[in-house]
């Protein structure tokens, strides 16, 4: 969105002052006059200046110049401001109800306005005083167009709903915003899941993920052909260029190589898309797990006898194997104090009871009893053979037994290389409680597991090295942790413990995770 950070502020006659004049010079001069610097003003976060100058982008302490130009700032009665764009399915309630959680408990008072149509303007003053603390603009769009205007330094945060690609990586980088694919360039604020829905009194209710893919490809085109009735299928998807659209083309289509059928209805919001589903008895839509509405959501089966239903649960700990993370991406660039804290308490405890109200799936850690994974064994009991034997089973179960394993689950992009970008969002939170002394006087085990798809020993050795790369990793993210008031340890298992089928992609993907269990 062109000149959107421009414009953003001065939309609203609510908000009287305006950011301040982007694509200006400025002369900063050290007070002895012995240094001088020129450029534009790219940013001031109230400390730091951020220019664009012959030498390049640079950060000048405020405090140690003078600055000369109609785009200086005021250093005493300095507003952090902040844009945020990206996906509509976080921009609509999830942000504002972030945003209003955090002025109240930071005793700020609250002006909106949500008079524009896709922005929301939120303006925190201090209740003594009445001054102006911060201007939060919440830009609802798409995924594509929040990476582009962060870009473009059309706005300060990107909501997404995907991984950023490698081009929007590369063009970031370029910018001068640092890699957004490091692990503290991104950071998970909630979770969601792809859920399949149809009409409620539909007879099928279960899919897998090769049928679901096939019918929105068009392969699939009559109920009939999966036990429904003689009736054709009406197709029902996200908004093209969405977020939510482009992880349903990761994570559904790209797998099973197949495209879009031309017969699909696109809608730019998912409460049309349902209501259309609802009303439809021969209807199959993809929605997010929060906006379900009336439909019946739909389990994902496999050839195995796996199904898998889409529970709270089962998206924190990615069982369910169609999730949908949502992501804020942070450039490489000093925030203004207030932005910095609030990136901070969006991943505190009470902001997971916000995101929890909300509708959404917060990734505030559960235990889980073995008693309470009884599905789990039945599916390994029930696929023990040749390479795991139920023998290998019962070891398992008995070293397991005495524990509880964490809803923190950690997988991997490529192999056994990289943690992909929801796990290393995971390393920092799980990083962070062991800080705060939640696992005091207890063991975290790192447990592996692989897909069945090699020779039993290799898959063990495999799910072993899994769990030592987690481990290191967020040792590595410990900073004031007593590891001698927590024991960490790692091992593996294999193929013993499939959450999902080995005879499709995704189903292999799912299986290869790394658990955290305690005692």
């Amino acid at each position: 969105m062109r000149h959107l950070r421009a414009a953003v502020f001065a939309a609203l006659c609510l908000f009287q002052s305006v950011l301040a004049a982007a694509a200006q010079d400025i002369t900063l001069t050290a007070p002895d006059g012995a240094v001088e610097i020129s450029g534009t003003l790219l940013g001031f976060d109230g400390e730091f200046y951020r220019i664009d100058t012959i030498y390049g982008v640079l950060t000048v302490d405020g405090t140690g110049v003078n600055c000369e130009g109609p785009a200086c700032p005021s250093l005493t009665n300095y507003v952090a401001e902040v844009v945020m764009s990206g996906a509509s399915s976080m921009a609509d309630v999830l942000m504002p109800a972030l945003v209003e959680a955090f002025a109240l408990r930071n005793g700020y008072s609250i002006l909106r306005d949500a008079s524009n149509d896709n922005l929301v303007l939120y303006e925190l003053n201090n209740q003594q005083s009445g001054d102006t603390i911060a201007r939060f603009a919440i830009n609802a769009t798409t995924t594509d167009e929040g990476f582009a205007d962060l870009i473009a330094n059309e706005a300060d945060i990107a909501m997404a709903l995907r991984e950023i690609r490698d081009p929007e990586a590369a063009r970031a980088e370029e910018s001068g915003l640092g890699d957004l694919r490091h692990d503290n360039r991104s950071r998970v604020l909630a979770l969601s899941a792809l859920i399949p829905v149809t009409e409620i009194s539909n007879p099928v209710t279960s899919l897998s993920a090769l049928q679901l893919a096939q019918v929105f490809a068009g392969k699939i085109q009559n109920w009939k052909e999966l036990g429904g009735a003689d009736a054709p299928i009406s197709l029902h998807l996200p908004a093209r260029g969405s977020g939510l659209l482009q992880a349903i083309e990761d994570e559904l289509m790209g797998p099973a190589n197949l495209k879009f059928s031309s017969k699909v209805l696109y809608y730019p919001h998912l409460t049309d898309l349902v209501r259309s589903v609802q009303f439809d008895p021969f209807a199959l839509g993809i929605s997010a797990f929060e906006r379900t509405g009336s439909t019946l959501p739909m389990k994902l089966s496999g050839g195995c006898g796996h199904e898998i239903s889409a529970t709270r649960r089962g998206i924190k700990t990615e069982d369910y194997p169609l999730s949908a993370p949502m992501y804020l991406y942070i450039p490489a660039l000093r925030q203004p104090k207030v932005v910095r804290d609030f990136l901070r308490y969006v991943q505190s405890d009470a902001a997971q009871v916000v995101i929890r109200r909300a509708g959404y799936v917060d990734q505030d850690s559960e235990e889980i009893p073995m008693a309470a994974q009884g599905e789990r064994l039945v599916n390994a009991i029930g696929q023990a053979g040749d390479a795991v034997s139920i023998e290998d089973v019962q070891k398992m179960v008995t070293e397991l037994s005495p524990m509880r394993r964490l809803t923190t689950t950690f997988r991997f992009t490529t192999g056994v290389s990289e943690l992909d970008a929801h796990s290393l969002s995971n390393v920092d939170l799980l990083a962070q409680r062991v800080e705060r002394g939640e696992f005091d006087g207890q063991t975290l085990t790192f447990v592996g597991f692989s897909d069945g798809s090699g020779g039993a020993s290799a898959n063990l050795q495999v799910s072993l090295r899994r769990a030592n790369k987690v481990l290191e990793a967020v040792k590595a993210a410990l900073e004031t942790a007593d590891l001698n008031q927590v024991t960490l340890s790692s091992t593996g298992y294999g193929e013993a413990l499939p959450v999902a089928c080995d005879d499709t992609a995704w189903g292999r993907r799912v299986n290869r995770r790394v658990e955290v269990w305690v005692r």
